[in-house]
């Protein structure tokens, strides 16, 4: 049913592990809160000393999938805990990132642990060298699903799901539903095995989906509305479109962490464009880069090419690192070298 994953060697380091750190990436997704609450949860299980770890804050609509008894530390929110927490580790698992780097602030403290440290991830190329064990596969929708795999074939769970905590069966389908758009891509037919069983044990998708995509604020509506109206522009040689999100819009609608989950996605419902770009000005000064496409248009390349990222052929991202006001001209000139006309 399921993708065949030798986990002999991380049942081994877990079952060594007495004190552990569950990491994820900078700017996290439901993919990423999915994962490091479903792996933290499993580890409570087997009696391991855990501690949940973001870089930074994670987006409003998803922070019930933390449960009271395992909340996350936020390390730009109280930088001495997290540490603390990456010092005492004996096990690092690091989970929805290809390498160190993406988690930011947290990368030299990463490095420099001492700790056995596993990488659960389905990007396209994988920082090998400061890990022990590495589990990866591009042939799954989001780390969420090659963690449900994974622990479909740990010896305590033998397969069924409903030995697995609730909270940790909910998590991993957050992960799932939220990386692929809510089943819009990145599909597998592993993907659809797993909601499957995970709906059979009990998970409830309706109540899911009302918590993550229906809780928003007004203003975040709003926003979406005068993005679309007034921000989005077409660039019909290239199938593509994009938006900027500035800072002082994003203080205007009293943007929260979230906001603009899901509005790279809106302009690909156009029928000519087949690629959308949402570039959003941070207060760290840098762009962040959100990049989508239907199939046929890669932009995984494009991402890595020309944006300091990268991710998958039909979702991708990355960072710039120029004013908010050359971002056009540089997308433009972006489309124009990538695709050579």
């Amino acid at each position: 049913m399921g993708p065949d994953i030798d986990v002999s060697t991380l049942n081994r380091i877990i079952s060594a592990a007495k004190k552990a750190v569950v990491v994820s990436h900078h700017s996290p997704d439901g993919d990423a809160v999915g994962s490091i609450v479903a792996c933290g949860l499993y580890l409570a299980g087997r009696g391991v000393d855990v501690k949940l770890l973001l870089p930074g804050a994670m987006p409003c609509n998803l922070t019930f999938v933390a449960p009271e008894a395992h909340p996350i530390l936020i390390h730009e929110e109280n930088p001495d805990a997290a540490l603390a927490a990456i010092a005492a580790a004996d096990t690092v698992f690091c989970l929805d990132f290809s390498g160190l780097s993406r988690t930011e602030g947290l990368e030299q403290p990463l490095r420099e642990s001492r700790a056995v440290k596993v990488l659960v991830d389905h990007h396209a190329s994988q920082e090998k060298e400061p890990f022990a064990e590495v589990i990866a596969s591009r042939e799954v929708s989001s780390a969420c699903e090659l963690l449900f795999w994974i622990l479909m074939q740990m010896p305590d769970v033998a397969g069924d799901p409903a030995r697995l905590p609730q909270r940790c069966l909910d998590a991993l389908y957050v992960g799932m539903m939220t990386d692929t758009n809510n089943f819009s891509n990145s599909v597998f037919p592993t993907t659809f095995a797993m909601a499957s069983a995970l709906i059979a044990a009990g998970v409830d998708k309706t109540a899911l989906q009302q918590r993550v995509f229906n809780v928003f604020s007004e203003q975040r509506m709003r926003l979406m509305g005068y993005l679309l109206k007034d921000k989005m522009q077409l660039v019909p040689q290239y199938g593509a479109a994009y938006m900027i999100l500035t800072e002082a819009e994003k203080q205007a609608y009293n943007y929260v962490p979230g906001d603009s989950e899901g509005f790279v996605n809106l302009p690909l419902s156009i029928g000519e464009v087949r690629l959308s770009a949402l570039f959003t000005e941070t207060p760290e000064g840098y762009i962040r880069v959100s990049l989508r496409s239907k199939i046929g248009t890669d932009v995984n390349a494009l991402a890595r090419g020309f944006f300091n990222g990268g991710g998958h052929i039909n979702a991708a991202g990355g960072r710039l690192y120029i004013p908010v006001d050359e971002v056009a001209a540089y997308f433009l000139d972006s489309l124009q070298k990538h695709f050579g006309r």
